[in-house]
């Protein structure tokens, strides 16, 4: 078991949501002239590739899992999270994207319940409210503004959230290593069914950012891994929604655009709600704890 090094997984965090944000900005810019398939594509294979090497470290018997219709689910909702996001971030800010896509720890509260069994109290219900209010604020139905790239960003926060519920579930019977490797292998062949009907031919430039894409987004993956093997995740969650920071700088440099205030307004609810219910979940796993010592 690796040594806890609370520093060294906070700058792993930290480095992740810049790597993370760098990824979308390029995924928003290539949605310009690439259909979203193929870029996702080559980034999926980039991924598969590194899943297969870390794969190679372990023995074959760990690696055969325990739940493989969980896995292969989870594997169909990480991609489709990723499609969708794209699509989203395709006609919105990175900030608005961005925010929206915090969303998603709030929905897990929510399909907890049904899902894993969890029983919700009236606090986290609260916070789950207030999330729900800050991403109303943030999109503004009804409103002039209202973008229906919006619902892109929605969906793909209910994808991950499922995604993370799953994770939550195998994570005491499957090792990461399977878990890596049967998504990127899921969504790998998700994306080359579908690569056929999209596929064009890329120029250099866009090859190249491609690339560049998949091996941010994987190096981004592997340091969210090495951050939560070192590191409490009650001391890691507030530090992931600093990409809202660094999402909101590339828009500006890449795109000319910065956040209104109404999609900071809404990002401080959606994040103040996040933090109290990584709070409350830290609270209710430490009196199970004590209450297992106790019996």
């Amino acid at each position: 078991m690796p040594k806890d090094d609370p520093m060294r997984g906070i700058v792993f965090a930290v480095c992740a949501t810049v790597l993370f944000a760098t990824s979308d900005t390029i995924a928003k810019y290539l949605s310009e002239s690439l259909p979203v398939v193929e870029f996702i594509w080559i980034r999926y294979v980039l991924f598969l590739v590194m899943a297969l090497g870390l794969a190679s470290r372990v023995r074959r018997r760990a690696l055969r899992p325990r739940a493989p219709k969980l896995q292969l689910l989870r594997g169909v909702c990480v991609v489709t999270s990723s499609v969708l996001f794209v699509y989203g971030v395709h006609s919105m800010t990175m900030a608005q994207a961005t925010t929206i896509s915090f969303l998603s720890p709030l929905l897990v509260t929510i399909l907890s319940i049904p899902l894993l069994g969890e029983i919700v109290g009236i606090r986290r219900w609260a916070a789950v409210g207030a999330g729900l209010l800050g991403m109303i604020v943030v999109v503004r139905p009804g409103l002039g503004s209202f973008q229906p790239a919006a619902l892109f960003g929605l969906a793909s926060s209910v994808a991950w959230a499922l995604a993370l519920v799953i994770t939550r579930r195998i994570a005491g019977t499957d090792t990461p290593q399977t878990t890596m490797l049967i998504s990127s292998a899921v969504g790998s062949l998700v994306l080359s069914v579908l690569l056929p009907f999209e596929a064009v031919w890329p120029t250099a430039w866009e090859l190249a950012l491609s690339l560049v894409m998949g091996v941010v987004a994987s190096v981004g993956q592997w340091l969210v891994i090495l951050a939560h093997r070192i590191a409490p995740a009650s001391t890691l969650a507030p530090l992931f929604y600093g990409q809202l920071i660094w999402a909101s700088l590339a828009g500006l440099l890449v795109f000319g655009n910065l956040p209104d205030m109404w999609t900071l307004v809404g990002a401080v609810i959606i994040i103040l709600s996040g933090l109290y219910t990584a709070q409350r979940e830290r609270i209710r796993r430490r009196e199970a704890e004590r209450a297992d010592a106790i019996a």
